[in-house]
């Protein structure tokens, strides 16, 4: 009550016209932006192991806390995203007060379709708790709201504000709340507010009446709906808020002297932690949660709880099952326990499968914070699709064709470091080792990146250091790996066996990246070839040619103007014999951005690359592995009836040419002997 007679001694409260929490107009949401979810889930919706109640959700009965709940008891952000598709996320969101939104939104990324209702929302909390709690009292709020926003939302709510010229008269007079966003690269300054306009005279003018009008029992309202919202903050958000009750009992909102400092650890991501490992546990538990929580991020700051939380996907769930072991203080205190101490075992992993340490998983985790896109992808693939986004450096679009090479149990084999080489083997489909290591000194050989010169004086005055890699490769795996890279071509110029100097790091991450990219492609065409060969002969493909296709992967191959080569697939058939030879065919997959040619240099550049594979793959081959020679007849050279090359496609796919079968047809008229794909 000490807060309730500070608020109304002073008449900083005002009351808007509506109650139970500020609402915003609807918003049009473009057709583009809406999300595809996908087929539905099977089976009634629930979260946290708990089914929604009956006609959930029910937006006529303006119930915006029984609209929430549903998501309140998710124990994951894998398990929130999942509800989201079983549900109209916009005529939801927009049914939920201000301050439901902002809570919805601080348990993970809302669906796409919402995503810019649910952002307005936060801007008109964000106003109206500035003006009715007072500026001090807002930047607890506020903060809550920042924490729990990705970075691409928090750009487009400092947009509004400056649009609307009220930046400085909230972020900028919120002094803790700014110096957060400077820390994530977000600077009031790059955004001003615009310039002054004779309406904002009214405006402000009518917020001046509104705080004299206001009635007594007003005022005693707001109080009790202040005094609601405060009650379903984090625990050490309300610690902060308390802070500010002192300080302002003393000093009337002297926002200069106000200290805050309970929550100088909280970033992104503990809104997050704060519910699913609170779900299920009672409200009892808001008491002691605080201090558990400060006891575990010891371990687990929060930038890695969040990535943790993000990656164990729908594991997390399963973190204390026994929800009815226990009730009250203790229960909730057990179950807390036990489900930091899962996450901590779920950190160990997620670490070593990245192959770094902390500060590996601080940039996973920044990924995470900076895109909703980039949340949603890791909420849904869980650590898979962590390890990708990492592997991408937070690039979603690029992290997508990456799964499949994330997925290191897919073939049986042990899990391995991710980004390094040992993580791209994959003998199911050839990749052994010795295989990848021989791709990509191929690969690094002609690459076009930037270079040391061979000059040993200059190569030993730029040798990089384990211990002391660039800003740019703190963290990343690949580090290591190029030490030794640089090491080996240092020696290699030393004896006189290398005619060029080693890549710079920046080049080298380049390449390893598109090497990476290029041989998940393979995968992913190895196994549709494979589901290809299984087909009837009149359903196939690719392989309609062949009786009996029989299909080989990493097939060591020489030529005397290309020398020893791998192909990605050579396939033989293997049906009855005719009067010829056994038809052999050769597969060479591409992982190329042709996206923004015209038609004249993707035209020069497919002929290229037609000419490349039939000189390394075409016309007659000395196939070398020895198991081979018995299929396809004598030792020596055989014919190569076709050798296909298949281009990546998706967002790799040329978006500028109007008649790609044009771009094809001209290839294959230029080099005879070649088929030209797009997958």
């Amino acid at each position: 009550m000490a807060l309730g007679a500070v608020l109304l001694s002073t008449g900083c409260v005002t009351l808007a016209p509506r109650q139970g929490g500020c609402t915003t107009e609807a918003v049009d949401t473009p057709a583009d932006e809406m999300a595809s979810a996908g087929p539905l889930p099977q089976g009634p919706p629930s979260c946290g192991g708990q089914a929604v109640p009956p006609g959930w959700p029910d937006d006529s009965s303006h119930d915006s806390e029984a609209l929430l709940a549903p998501f309140l008891s998710c124990t994951s952000p894998a398990e929130y995203v999942a509800l989201q598709a079983r549900v109209d996320m916009p005529r939801l969101v927009e049914s939920l007060t201000d301050w439901d939104a902002v809570r919805l939104g601080s348990l993970g990324p809302v669906r796409e379709d919402a995503a810019g209702l649910l952002n307005r929302k936060r801007l008109a909390f964000m106003l109206h708790a500035t003006d009715t709690y007072g500026v001090p009292h807002a930047e607890v709020f506020v903060r809550f709201l920042l924490d729990s926003a990705h970075d691409d939302e928090l750009r487009e709510l400092l947009f509004w504000l400056a649009r609307d010229k009220r930046l400085e008269s909230t972020m900028g007079r919120m002094p803790r709340a700014r110096a957060e966003l400077e820390a994530r690269g977000l600077k009031l300054s790059a955004r001003p507010d615009r310039d002054f306009q004779p309406g904002d005279v009214l405006r402000g003018a009518g917020r001046a009446a509104s705080d004299l009008l206001t009635h007594e029992q007003e005022k005693n309202a707001w109080y009790t709906h202040y005094a609601r919202q405060r009650g379903q903050l984090p625990s050490p958000y309300q610690q902060d808020l308390e802070e500010v009750d002192r300080e302002a009992a003393k000093q009337h909102y002297s926002a200069g002297n106000v200290v805050l400092g309970s929550v100088d650890h909280l970033t992104f991501g503990v809104p997050l932690g704060f519910y699913y490992l609170g779900a299920g546990t009672g409200h009892g538990l808001s008491s002691l949660s605080r201090g558990e929580y400060e006891q575990a991020v010891r371990e687990l700051t929060p930038l890695v709880l969040l990535a943790t939380l993000y990656a164990g996907g729908k594991g997390v769930r399963t973190i204390y099952e026994a929800r009815g072991a226990g009730t009250g203080f203790q229960g909730g205190l057990t179950t807390v326990r036990a489900r930091m101490g899962v996450l901590a075992e779920r950190t160990r992993q997620l670490q070593a499968r990245l192959g770094t340490g902390v500060e590996g998983l601080r940039e996973l985790a920044r990924y995470i914070q900076a895109r909703r896109e980039a949340g949603r992808f890791v909420a849904v693939g869980g650590m898979d699709a962590a390890l990708a986004l990492y592997e991408a450096r937070g690039n979603v679009a690029r992290a997508r064709p990456l799964m499949s090479k994330a997925r290191l149990g897919a073939t049986g084999a042990s899990p391995v470091r991710q980004g390094t080489l040992a993580s791209l083997v994959d003998e199911g489909v050839g990749h052994t080792r010795e295989v990848v290591e021989a791709k990509l000194a191929a690969v690094e050989l002609e690459a076009t990146g930037p270079r040391l010169p061979t000059d040993t004086r200059v190569l030993k005055q730029h040798r990089p250091a384990l211990d002391a890699p660039p800003p740019e490769a703190r963290g990343n795996p690949r580090w290591r790996e190029y030490v030794a890279y640089y090491e080996r071509r240092l020696g290699e110029v030393e004896q006189g066996k290398a005619s060029t100097g080693p890549l710079k790091w920046e080049g080298y991450e380049q390449l390893r990246g598109w090497f990476a990219r290029g041989l998940a492609f393979e995968r992913d065409m190895v196994k549709l070839l494979r589901e290809d060969a299984a087909k009837p002969r009149a359903e196939r493909r690719f392989l309609g040619d062949f009786d009996r296709p029989r299909i080989e992967t990493q097939v060591g191959v020489r030529k005397p103007d290309s020398g020893l080569r791998y192909t990605d697939v050579l396939v033989i058939e293997e049906g009855a014999l005719g009067e010829g030879p056994r038809r052999v065919e050769t597969f060479s997959f591409k992982s190329r951005n042709l996206a923004l040619l015209e038609e004249g240099p993707l035209t020069r550049q497919v002929i290229e690359d037609a000419k490349e594979a039939l000189r390394k793959y075409g016309g007659r081959l000395d196939i070398r592995r020895g198991s081979l020679q018995r299929p396809v007849g004598a030792a020596g050279e055989v014919p190569v009836q076709r050798a296909r090359l298949v281009y990546e496609g998706g967002e790799l796919k040329p978006t500028k040419v109007d008649h790609l079968d044009a771009v094809v047809a001209a290839a294959e008229e230029a080099v005879p002997g070649v088929e030209v794909l797009f997958q």
